[in-house]
């Protein structure tokens, strides 16, 4: 309406100009080169007017075709860069598909229209990966590294390329680049701490955690949990060489985890080396509570080095005393006993998971009672049998693994705090007998004064049997004992027991699980190849 009403105005001032100068009429004349024009001031004003159109029409055609060369040149850039985007577009879906052959067209195309556009290089590095030529992929990745805006984007490539390529070496390096670069990056620094892990750098792990923890790439109370893991990792480390560092990690990694049962061994362990017998009593207990474990009465039974069998049988059940309802405290009660050679309160104590199927463990100190109080072999190669059968024992088990040791990483996945002690399926994934082999732990030896050389060798036979459910026949150089999980009569029973025929399905049926070979932790365990069924046990280890 605006627009009208000013066209309206400008149509009738121009007719009211033309009227004006219609109304004065007048002479105009020009004198140029010898020529004398004469007319009136209306054509006049028309020719001026006319002359004015004219120069505008000559400037605007001059103009045009100065000007052309650029345009030209403008619109041909235009439609390059508009190819360029429509092939970086056509390319990602083609990668998203699959189609190798399209995608790499279409990578060609936008290498040639946009060369400088940081979308082109990942286009062109995701083709190559799609293709499978790792080291155009490669150059493509290098290639980011020259531009600040695509310089994280290279690192991540670079950093998935060497993981296909398995090499630690780079990929750690290239974490720790990317964590250095932008710590809010949730992948460099998750990275990062895996392979730390992995690798038993628990100094660098823990610093990677806390970056983590800041940025808010964890939990927090993830975060406590695997902090105390890791602590009690580096303090499982320092042990021998540096038992007070060690101690003040393992109490570090109580503080955060209460129910951490190797940190609590650990420091139970240094505690009772250090003449600490009742902070360490305590320490254990206090644990206990939270999480019974066979390693924790061995620690609480020996905190008092030098004490004979049956102060430690009392010791260890008023330990069971504080957890009445779970079977720990009932096998600890039983191997106390049966070091004390107190008969019939280790069957009192087993008394309750003798019905049905009794785990493993129970059959083996049965086995060891009936040979150790009445030398009855018979009985004794009758539980014996039956712990082949048995159901299996509680163990620290993660992704599929069992070990009889606690270890602060999965070996199968990296990930950190995964063990659990609990019962393994029996046959995990199989119908036929077959069994997992587990690891052998190190024996439990209490630090205490060289005079006391014989309870060590006693803890021996107590770690396997308390931890492993085995029947260990006496010292490693085969003369007789009388530690917990020693049972004097059982080698000579054993000796003479026929292979059944669960016996011989189990040496082909025996698994042992891979173990990755960046795990400095693990010892690869052996199949047994002795003829007895005892030892075959063993080599099984039968939870």
């Amino acid at each position: 309406m605006i627009r009208i009403l000013l066209f309206i105005l400008c149509v009738v001032a121009a007719a009211l100009g033309l009227a004006w100068f219609a109304d004065r009429p007048g002479t105009v004349t020009v004198e140029w080169l010898g020529y004398q024009v004469e007319t009136s001031a209306f054509v006049g004003a028309l020719a001026v007017a006319a002359v004015v159109v004219l120069l505008i029409l000559i400037w605007a055609a001059l103009r045009y075709l100065l000007t052309r060369p650029a345009a030209v040149a403008a619109y041909v850039r235009e439609r390059r860069r508009q190819q360029g985007y429509d092939a970086l577009s056509r390319g990602l879906l083609a990668i998203g598909v699959g189609d190798r052959a399209l995608a790499q067209r279409y990578a060609g195309i936008a290498a040639r229209s946009l060369p400088r556009e940081p979308l082109t290089q990942l286009l062109r590095a995701q083709a190559a990966q799609l293709k499978g030529d790792r080291g155009a992929a490669r150059r493509a990745f290098e290639a980011m590294l020259d531009h600040p805006e695509t310089q994280l984007l290279g690192v991540r490539g670079l950093f998935l390329e060497a993981r296909r390529s398995n090499d630690n070496e780079a990929a750690r390096a290239l974490a720790e680049q990317a964590v250095k670069r932008d710590p809010k990056l949730g992948w460099g620094v998750n990275a990062l701490f895996d392979m730390q892990a992995r690798a038993g750098d628990w100094e660098g792990a823990l610093n990677t955690l806390a970056i983590a923890r800041r940025n808010g790439h964890v939990e927090a109370d993830a975060a406590i949990r695997r902090r105390a893991v890791l602590l009690t990792a580096e303090a499982r480390d320092a042990e021998a060489s540096d038992p007070d560092k060690a101690l003040a990690l393992a109490s570090e990694a109580l503080r955060l985890a209460p129910s951490l049962v190797p940190a609590a061994e650990i420091a139970g362990r240094i505690l009772a080396s250090q003449g600490e017998s009742r902070q360490a009593s305590r320490l254990v207990s206090r644990t206990w509570k939270l999480a019974p474990h066979p390693d924790l009465a061995l620690v609480y039974a020996f905190a008092k080095p030098g004490e004979p069998p049956r102060e430690r049988m009392k010791r260890v059940k008023h330990l069971a005393s504080l957890t009445p309802g779970d079977i720990e405290g009932h096998i600890a009660i039983a191997n106390a006993a049966i070091e004390a050679h107190e008969w019939q309160e280790a069957r009192n104590a087993l008394a309750p998971y003798l019905e049905g199927r009794p785990p493993a463990r129970i059959c083996t100190l049965m086995a060891r009672i009936e040979g150790g109080e009445l030398g009855d072999k018979g009985r004794e190669r009758e539980w014996l049998a039956r712990a082949l059968r048995a159901p299996r024992d509680r163990a620290w088990i993660a992704d599929g693994y069992t070990s009889d040791r606690w270890l602060p990483v999965s070996p199968v996945t990296g990930a950190v705090d995964a063990f659990e002690w609990k019962a393994p399926v029996d046959a995990i994934g199989r119908g036929d007998d077959t069994l997992l082999i587990e690891e052998r732990p190190e024996p439990f030896i209490p630090s205490a004064p060289p005079a006391l050389a014989s309870p060590r060798t006693d803890t021996l036979s107590a770690q396997r049997q308390g931890a492993g459910g085995v029947v260990d026949v006496g010292p490693a150089d085969g003369r007789e004992g009388h530690g917990w999980g020693e049972a004097p009569q059982a080698k000579a029973a054993a000796e003479a027991t026929p292979r059944s025929t669960a016996e011989q399905r189990l040496k082909p049926a025996i698994f042992v699980p891979a173990r990755p070979p960046d795990d400095p932790g693990v010892a690869q365990a052996e199949t047994d190849e002795s003829p007895t069924s005892l030892e075959r046990l063993r080599a099984a280890q039968i939870r």
